[in-house]
C-alpha cells in the first residue's frame, strides 16, 4: 500500500519585494486528500483509491464516519466535484448530510468493470474487454469495504454513486446485492446495456421480507435514444427502473426519480448528486 497526498495548489515562492526590504514568502500547497493503492485479487490488478476525509476527522477518535463510495472516482473524472457538493453539505451552518469520508475509486478499464456479460452480438464485437463486472463487485465488496472499515473509523452508512456506466453497476448492485450499499445514487444509468435485460431481473428488494432500510436517487436529464443498434431512450429507461423499483412489496424501500430536463448526459452529474444529498436527508432546519 503506497501513501500520497494529492495536491490541488502547489506554487513556487512568490517574492514580495518592500519599498526598503524584499521578502520572501512561500507558499504551501492545498491539500484535499490521500491516495490509497491497494491489491486486488479479484482483479489481478493494483487500484487507486482517491480519499477524502471530512475536516476533524481524527483516527484516535470515538466519532465514527459514513461513507461514500464514488464510480468514475479519478482526480480527472468525478473525485474533486462531488468531494466539493459533499464539503459544502457538510458545513455546520447547512449540515444536509453527515460528515463522510468519499472514496473515489479511479479507473482502470470502466467497460470491463461496469457491465455484465451482453448477448447482443455487436455490443461484444465492439467492446471486446466488457462482462466482468462480478468481478468488480467482488472487489467492492471483499476487499474494498474491509480495507476501508479496517483503514479508517466508519459506521453502517454505505453511499455509491454511479454515473452513465457506472449507473449500470449501482443497478446492478442495487438488484442483485442490494445490502452491499444502504444509499445509491443512480445517475443517468446506460439500462440500454444488453437490451436492458436488467429491467426484468428479479431481485430480493422487491421481496416483502427485505429488512434494510435503503434511499435510492434515479437521476436523468433529456439524454434521448441510447447508442445502440436496438432503440432506447434514457430518460424511459431510467422511469421504468424507478416504476420497477416502486412495485417492492417492501416497506424499507424508499424511492427518489428526479427529471433534470436542462441537463444532458454530460452535464448532469453535478446537479444530480446536489438534488440527491437533499433528497435523501432529512430537512434540517436552521435559525
Amino acid at each position: 500500500m503506497r501513501f500520497l497526498k494529492i495536491y490541488l495548489l502547489s506554487l513556487f515562492p512568490i517574492i514580495v519585494f518592500g519599498q526598503n526590504e524584499k521578502t520572501a514568502t512561500r507558499s504551501k500547497p492545498f491539500v484535499l486528500g490521500q491516495i490509497d493503492e491497494i491489491q486486488s485479487k479479484h482483479l489481478s490488478e493494483k487500484r487507486i483509491l482517491n480519499i477524502y476525509l471530512p475536516e476533524g476527522y481524527k483516527q484516535e477518535d470515538t466519532t465514527s464516519y459514513a461513507v461514500v463510495y464514488l464510480l468514475d472516482g479519478s482526480q480527472d473524472e468525478d473525485f474533486i466535484h462531488v468531494v466539493g457538493l459533499y464539503q459544502f453539505n457538510m458545513f455546520p451552518w447547512i449540515e444536509r448530510v453527515p460528515k463522510s469520508i468519499v472514496v473515489g475509486i479511479a479507473n482502470v478499464d470502466r467497460r470491463r468493470d461496469f457491465t455484465y456479460p451482453t448477448t447482443i452480438q455487436k455490443d461484444k464485437e465492439k467492446y471486446k474487454t466488457t462482462g466482468n463486472s462480478d468481478k468488480f463487485i467482488a472487489f467492492l465488496e471483499k476487499e474494498l469495504q474491509p480495507y476501508i472499515e479496517k483503514s479508517f473509523k466508519v459506521n453502517q452508512s454505505k453511499t455509491i454513486i454511479g454515473q452513465s456506466l457506472g449507473g449500470l453497476l449501482a443497478t446492478e448492485i442495487l438488484l442483485k446485492k442490494p445490502t452491499l450499499f444502504n444509499k445509491y445514487i443512480i445517475i443517468s444509468p446506460s439500462i440500454w446495456w444488453d437490451n436492458g435485460s436488467l429491467l426484468n431481473l428479479d431481485s430480493p428488494i422487491l421481496e416483502e421480507k427485505f429488512t434494510q432500510p435503503t434511499k435510492v436517487y434515479i437521476g436523468v436529464g433529456k439524454e434521448g435514444l441510447t447508442p445502440t443498434e436496438i432503440p432506447r431512450v434514457m430518460e424511459v429507461d431510467a422511469n421504468l427502473l424507478a416504476e420497477k423499483l416502486r412495485k417492492t412489496k417492501s416497506k424499507n424501500l424508499k424511492i427518489y426519480f428526479d427529471y433534470l430536463p436542462q441537463e444532458d448526459h454530460a452535464t448532469i452529474t453535478h446537479q444530480a448528486v446536489f438534488n440527491a444529498l437533499r433528497l435523501l436527508n432529512p430537512v434540517q432546519t436552521h435559525d
